[in-house]
């Protein structure tokens, strides 16, 4: 729960200017588990997801509208909080999703942070965490390069790697942008990939001495 709202703390991004402040998909089991929590976070641009509710879930239209908006909307593609340092997981197919599935093609911006794992330790004391984050602990983030991706050719690729193969799933639509479940599987995994690739190298340059 803090690495957003602390993440946006640095000079150069619009924290006051509630029109330009992000938007942030948050797990609603747990920012959003009693009416206080929900008031809070929703005052803080959050959106909640559903974990185990699939990319196709109800909040995710909200998040569409968003970025129809031409709002900014942040996400962890991961999916779930690691504190140890090692390389980029596989990413959750829901921020491919939005790409894809968006009305105008939404700029990606990488970004890793290393130092949160010491203001909020998972192990601290007795396998939890601190009642309060922990001062003097420093917090290192490094912003890459933009990614823009070819929507139109990335899912006709999508749709002729995709001819021989065959899924079923009960929770997704039998066509969604012109795609059947197979295209769209390819798709979400070719543009997650690219992503993972792009943080992975930025996490890997990211701790080289300046």
């Amino acid at each position: 729960m803090l690495d957003d709202p602390v993440l946006w703390g640095f000079k150069g991004f619009p924290i006051t200017d509630v029109e330009l402040g992000r938007w942030v998909l948050a797990a609603e089991d747990i920012c959003f588990k009693n009416p206080l929590y929900s008031y809070c976070f929703r005052l803080g641009k959050c959106i909640p997801i559903t974990r185990g509710g699939g990319i196709y879930q109800e909040h995710m239209n909200e998040a569409l509208d968003r970025l129809a908006d031409g709002a900014w909307l942040h996400t962890f593609p991961e999916g779930k909080v690691y504190q140890e340092d090692a390389p980029i997981r596989r990413l959750k197919w829901g921020t491919a999703s939005l790409i894809v599935r968006a009305p105008v093609t939404p700029i990606v911006l990488p970004i890793v942070h290393h130092g949160f794992e010491q203001v909020m330790p998972e192990n601290y004391m007795f396998g939890r965490r601190p009642p309060f984050p922990l001062c003097n602990k420093g917090v290192r983030i490094h912003v890459g390069e933009p990614i823009v991706f070819d929507v139109p050719k990335l899912k006709k690729e999508a749709v002729e790697t995709s001819r021989d193969l065959s899924f079923s799933h009960s929770g997704w639509p039998k066509t969604m942008c012109g795609l059947d479940e197979s295209a769209q599987r390819s798709l979400y995994t070719n543009i997650s990939d690219q992503i993972r690739q792009v943080l992975e190298s930025l996490r890997t340059s990211s701790l080289k001495p300046n």
